[in-house]
């Protein structure tokens, strides 16, 4: 695997915009995203350009998007880490007990998918948060829709776990979102 795994860079909000937009066009994004392809791609580039710029490495240090590029210059990958502690809004689900990173937006192309990508990006991220000393982050957080288990299986073989915590899917479906944690060792 000749990728490179790096944070976004704010001038790559173009790439950015088309990344996710891709993603909102796999046959899994309803269930994966909390947005639609219309609502995404109807958001005008200032949205992009100041999204871009809060995920870049220089974005200030409580999100980061990190990407998988490969020797082209293609992106392949994605996924973005928002550093969460209990004073911040509720996000998603509830407020945060601890200070801790969430791990949301994970794509990865179809063809670079079973290649080890999302296994780089999500070492990537991991490390990165367990990299902040303030906060010092207590846990990673993810949460998956019930009707994902490719990407629930993923999550697992990684080392998160259930936390048994769920939340009511966006939607109003009656389907549930699950949280999956990583603690942080030693």
């Amino acid at each position: 695997m000749d990728y490179v795994m790096r944070a976004v860079r704010a001038d790559e909000w173009p790439q950015v915009r088309q990344l996710r937009l891709d993603a909102l066009k796999d046959p899994a994004a309803p269930v994966a995203f909390l947005e639609s392809y219309e609502e995404a791609v109807a958001k005008p580039d200032a949205f992009w350009q100041e999204r871009a710029a809060a995920a870049a490495e220089d974005g200030g240090g409580r999100v980061r998007q990190f990407v998988a590029e490969s020797p082209e210059g293609e992106w392949v990958g994605s996924v973005t880490v928002l550093v969460e502690s209990p004073e911040d809004d509720v996000r998603f689900g509830e407020a945060a007990a601890v200070d801790q990173a969430h791990l949301v937006g994970v794509f990865v192309r179809p063809e670079a998918r079973g290649t080890g990508v999302t296994d780089v990006l999500f070492r990537e991220a991991v490390a990165w948060a367990w990299s902040l000393s303030s906060p010092r982050l207590e846990r990673v957080r993810l949460y998956v829709h019930e009707k994902n288990p490719r990407a629930a299986a993923f999550y697992r073989r990684f080392g998160f776990v259930p936390s048994g915590q769920r939340i009511p899917a966006p939607g109003g479906q009656g389907e549930l979102e699950l949280e999956y944690v990583l603690g942080r060792e030693g």
